[in-house]
Order: structure tokens, then C-alpha cells, then sequence
């Protein structure tokens, strides 16, 4: 029996949507992580002034070329990393976000890109 992909995108909010939304993610890091990156800057846009110390050095991390990439499954956050990261980032991630405590450490992890953005 042969089965064939549709053309039809899956619903959204489904588990299909989520597992298309992965593929597409694994096939095109680089893009993934522009948009992670670009989602990350419209809220801080749209949430001038109220940015938090946690949104403030995930920023910075992704601005230096940081490439860490959170997972997040049932409220507890694995930090993932496939690609290594420039000098500066790297550098800046054991310096200013690993030695921060469990809670605030996560909070910063939170804000990273996710292993299933688009």
C-alpha cells in the first residue's frame, strides 16, 4: 500500500501541525532561527519598556550568534545544542546566564528559540 503526503496543511494547534512545523524546522535551521529571532525582537517591540532582565540577556545571547535552542515539555525546559557557538556567545552564556541561579536561569532559557519554531 503507498501513502502519500498531503498538500493540505494540517490544522492548526494539532499534533500534526506541530510535527510539520518540526520538519520544516530540522530542514531549514537557518531560517528557524531568523524567525526565533525576529519573534523575539517584535515582542520586545511590542513590549518596549517592560522588557525583563530574562528577555534582556536572551537577546543578547541570540544577537552574538548563540544558537542554544530550548525544548520545553510539561513546564520543565531542556536547553539544546546542536550548533557551537561563536567565541562571544558561548563566552557570554557560562559567564552571564549559567552562573544565574536554577530559576532565574530558566526564565532566560524560556526566551530562547524553541526546537520547534518555525
Amino acid at each position: 500500500m503507498m501513502t502519500s503526503r498531503s498538500n493540505v496543511p494540517p490544522e492548526s494547534g494539532t499534533d500534526d501541525a506541530r510535527s510539520a512545523d518540526t520538519e520544516r524546522a530540522e530542514t531549514d535551521p537557518k531560517r528557524a532561527l531568523e524567525n526565533a529571532r525576529r519573534n523575539v525582537s517584535s515582542t520586545s517591540d511590542r513590549d518596549s519598556g517592560t522588557e525583563t532582565p530574562s528577555l534582556k540577556l536572551a537577546k543578547e545571547y541570540l544577537s552574538l550568534g548563540g544558537h542554544r535552542r530550548s525544548m520545553i515539555d510539561d513546564n520543565i525546559t531542556d536547553v539544546r545544542q546542536w550548533d557551537e557557538d561563536p567565541p562571544e556567545a558561548e563566552r557570554f552564556w557560562k559567564e552571564r546566564v549559567e552562573t544565574l541561579s536554577k530559576g532565574k536561569r530558566k526564565q532566560v532559557e524560556d526566551f530562547l528559540p524553541t526546537v520547534n519554531t518555525p
